[in-house]
């Protein structure tokens, strides 16, 4: 039986109406579903503990909503039984990962969940701060630290956003409040310990942003495709003059790709940051609290994802 946790109000309404599109799709199909809608921040978390918390049960849990719908939904879950995760984007943007297809592409997605030919095995990250409170948050696809999670926070935060996503101007808001963030943001020194052996020294940290890394594997006939390499892609930002730092904002909002002036790219299995100063912090772009010292790590082919 497929269970949907539905946030109906992602993408100011989208959620809702794809979810009528599933609802008249498994009606035809005369699926058995069973479908949680969420109210407020924190419900997916509670529906998705509360519907794993039977290990010998099997489960076919589909996420309606944006990426923070879904960290939730992979902040709420236990992985001790046999679980299927199924994943319809219905958020204004969908920077989870490679392997999440994007709105445009939801109807097909409807079909793949609903008449699955395969499945693929992704992997998650964790993050883990706190002194004497730890305190750890999965993600599913990004982690950043600095002037990343401070554009997040200020996007989340702005008044302004709904109207102008509705307008199809999420970009030029994001663009606004980087620039805005980048004259605010102070530089920070610290280091990165890659995998317990490789130490690397900055001066002038502006963001670090790790990135959950998804191989492109299929198999023709497959049912089983696998998918994650156990790696974080980690992005390191610095620069001595902050005027250095404004065209590689615009590689930072576009989603970073391989090769960015200014930007060191490495790939561990875990890193940990130690910083002089606490710097913002986000997961899959939902704000935490700022923090110092973190350890990011990728668990590897834990998700069992319907193909994609």
């Amino acid at each position: 039986m497929y269970q949907f946790i539905v946030n109906p109000s992602a993408g100011a309404g989208r959620g809702y109406r794809i979810w009528k599109k599933l609802e008249r799709q498994l009606e035809n199909d005369s699926q058995e579903y069973q479908v949680f809608f969420t109210e407020k921040q924190g419900d997916a978390a509670g529906i998705a503990k509360s519907l794993t918390a039977d290990k010998d049960e099997a489960k076919i849990i589909v996420v309606v909503g944006g990426e923070g719908t879904y960290n939730e939904v992979l902040n709420g879950l236990s992985f001790r039984g046999l679980l299927t995760l199924g994943y319809v984007p219905a958020g204004f943007r969908n920077a989870l990962s490679k392997g999440f297809q994007s709105f445009w592409q939801v109807k097909r997605q409807i079909r793949r969940i609903l008449r699955p030919k395969y499945y693929r095995f992704l992997d998650y990250g964790v993050m883990t701060s706190g002194g004497d409170e730890i305190f750890s948050r999965r993600f599913a696809g990004r982690c950043g630290i600095g002037l990343d999670a401070a554009v997040c926070h200020n996007l989340l935060c702005c008044p302004a956003r709904t109207q102008m996503c509705r307008a199809h101007l999420h970009r030029t808001l994001t663009l606004l409040l980087g620039v805005k963030q980048l004259f605010l943001a102070k530089p920070a020194k610290g280091y990165l310990l890659f995998d317990g052996t490789k130490r690397v020294e900055f001066n002038h940290i502006y963001f670090i942003s790790c990135r959950v890394h998804q191989e492109e594997k299929r198999k023709k006939g497959a049912e089983f495709v696998g998918a994650g390499d156990g790696k974080l892609k980690v992005y390191v930002a610095s620069a001595s003059k902050k005027r250095r730092m404004l065209p590689m904002l615009f590689h930072v909002l576009a989603g970073l790709p391989k090769k960015a002036r200014g930007v060191r790219i490495f790939e561990c299995g875990e890193v940990q940051v130690h910083l002089n100063r606490p710097l913002a912090v986000h997961v899959d772009g939902e704000s935490c609290l700022c923090q110092q010292d973190l350890e990011i790590r990728c668990i590897p082919n834990r998700i069992r994802m319907i193909g994609l």
